[in-house]
């Protein structure tokens, strides 16, 4: 039978969004197995891939159940892919940096997040995939890095074809996302060392619930 006790500190799960066909499946698989998929099979509707990680805050490294949740870009599927914005705690937002609609679409994405995610400021990294296709380029980096300020998140270019930066995207986007969640553990150290749940949903933090970890003093559950 299996196990059912929880052998990591936080689960924390991350969505991808943008057009289809940008490399959002190969990011994923990228990313969690290290291989590029040469054929293409359009998403249809919602999948998942799954990485355990290690992650280090002031010396103390935290066991993260990471979940990255893989969406259809097809205008189709929005109307499904919407309902798994507010459970997502960080969002991967990628556009083709060879194709110029993917790019446009950056702003209807950006609007669907501000309408349905957990607020109104959540944490986003966007992603100028295909990095390797430099040479068919019609996205500049400045261009991209313009509208990323605009935004105020952060960009970055990777490539799903030869792995290039995509783990420094999805560790960057846990980073921030981290550091969020730390600010409402050191809020609720009494709750947590009393091994008392208390659920965090608000306008400025994603959905946190957390427990104490046997008795000891560190939270050992971010279930959301």
């Amino acid at each position: 039978m299996a196990s059912t006790a929880i052998d990591y500190d936080y689960l924390i799960k991350f969505l991808t969004i943008g057009d289809s066909g940008v490399g959002k499946t190969s990011f994923l698989y990228q990313y969690t197995d290290g291989v590029f998929h040469t054929k293409f099979i359009s998403t249809v509707g919602i999948d998942f891939r799954e990485k355990r990680v290690l992650y280090n805050s002031n010396g103390i490294n935290h066991r993260i159940h990471l979940q990255l949740w893989d969406t259809a870009g097809q205008e189709r599927f929005r109307s499904l892919t919407t309902a798994f914005y507010r459970d997502s705690m960080g969002f991967i937002l990628i556009f083709d940096i060879t194709n110029e609609q993917s790019f446009l679409d950056v702003q209807s994405w950006m609007e669907q997040l501000k309408q349905h995610a957990y607020c109104e400021d959540p944490d986003i990294v966007l992603c100028g995939n295909k990095a390797d296709l430099d040479h068919k380029r019609v996205i500049s980096e400045t261009r991209a890095q313009s509208l990323a300020e605009k935004y105020q998140i952060e960009y970055i270019e990777t490539s799903a074809f030869t792995g290039h930066n995509v783990a420094a995207a999805v560790e960057l986007l846990l980073n921030k996302v981290m550091k969020r969640i730390e600010t409402i553990v050191l809020s609720s150290t009494i709750q947590a060392r009393r091994g008392v749940p208390k659920l965090f949903v608000d306008t400025k933090n994603p959905p946190v619930k957390l427990e104490g970890a046997n008795g000891t003093d560190k939270p050992s559950g971010c279930r959301c």
